[in-house]
């Protein structure tokens, strides 16, 4: 039977069981590029000034971590060797000098970005593929009572990079009229997210099941081109795709003194048709992951039950296979792992 909350607490700030003894955790390591993860066994983190340790309840999986051990360029933002995964939701089992605001048992959702050190789980500091890992207190987010770990990982990333893109940059509002590109893992999210923030939502996407699963999110209209929607007049357009064609697109078919926000990198290029940028006067962004803000908001709609994304769950032993399968493309939606 799964040990109580309460008792976990207990069993974690016990002296007298840790003295004289290393407790060990276990992590899929990554060490290059072309190179599988492996299982490594490491000792606990200890608690740094600043900082909480925690214990993983959910490790999301993503494609950015599939890119990385396949494309020799993604090197660059890693120390080698670490434990993969930079979606994490945990428990705080040990406080540093310092934190406040947090109690040994919270349990918190991890913003991957912004940390005072310049550190990101799963790239320059163990992350969400082991089963101990740790995080400044300003990347902590303590997650509403009740909701589910996989969502709370899942929101770290996913959830908090579309709430980021369609909110904070977007700017989405009530009664907006909003086009998204792209219904995949970051899609699912940001359609829903515009739809619960008032907005009228126009949908492109060519994949017929990512059609339905729009229309099931709220989507007033589903459509293969952004530019079939060149009569609705967008206010805003969100590329999840960023395929180079798809943003040209949008920039040419949000209305004059629109906004197009570009999220997706399939294309390192796109070509720019300039009379649109000049004589609508359009407003072009870029946007990149998220705030510990966004991470609540999206936890808040999570939450509320009206935003419930598609996840797929395996085990902390799957994580090399589950890798597998995202290279692969078999995932629909997001993969988390959950912990016992």
């Amino acid at each position: 039977a799964k040990m109580p909350r309460f008792a976990r607490h207990l069993y974690y700030n016990l002296d007298l069981p840790r003295k004289g003894m290393v407790k060990i955790m276990k992590g899929w390591e990554f060490t290059g590029t072309h190179q599988p993860l492996k299982v490594v066994e490491k000792p606990d983190p200890t608690a740094k000034p600043g900082y909480v340790v925690l214990k993983t309840l959910a490790g999301g999986l993503c494609h950015s971590d599939v890119s990385a051990l396949d494309i020799e360029s993604w090197m660059g933002s890693f120390n080698v060797p670490v434990i993969m995964g930079h979606e994490v939701c945990g428990e705080i089992v040990e406080i540093g000098e310092g934190v406040e605001g947090y109690e040994i048992g919270d349990v918190v959702a991890v913003c991957p970005m912004y940390a005072k050190d310049g550190t990101t789980p799963g790239y320059t500091r163990d992350g969400g593929y082991g089963t101990m890992t740790t995080a400044p207190v300003e990347q902590l987010v303590k997650v509403p009572e009740g909701l589910s770990p996989v969502k709370e990982a899942a929101a770290t990333d996913a959830g908090a990079t579309s709430y980021h893109a369609v909110c904070t940059v977007g700017g989405a509002k009530p009664g907006m009229k909003v086009g998204i590109i792209g219904v995949g893992g970051l899609g699912q999210f940001a359609v829903r997210i515009a739809v619960l923030k008032g907005c009228e939502v126009y949908v492109a996407t060519r994949k017929p099941s990512a059609q339905e699963r729009a229309l099931s999110l709220g989507a007033a209209e589903v459509k293969p081109s952004i530019t079939d929607f060149a009569d609705k007049n967008l206010d805003v357009i969100i590329d999840f795709a960023g395929a180079g064609k798809t943003t040209a697109d949008a920039l040419n078919t949000v209305k004059q003194y629109g906004k197009v926000v570009l999220v997706g990198m399939a294309s390192d290029t796109s070509e720019i048709y300039t009379y649109s940028m000049i004589f609508k006067e359009l407003t072009f962004m870029g946007s990149q992951g998220s705030t510990t803000e966004d991470l609540a908001g999206c936890l808040e709609l999570l939450a509320s039950g009206e935003l419930d994304p598609k996840i797929n769950i395996c085990t902390f032993d799957e994580i090399g296979e589950g890798i597998e399968r995202l290279r692969r493309g078999e995932i629909d939606g997001r993969l988390v792992c959950l912990y016992d």
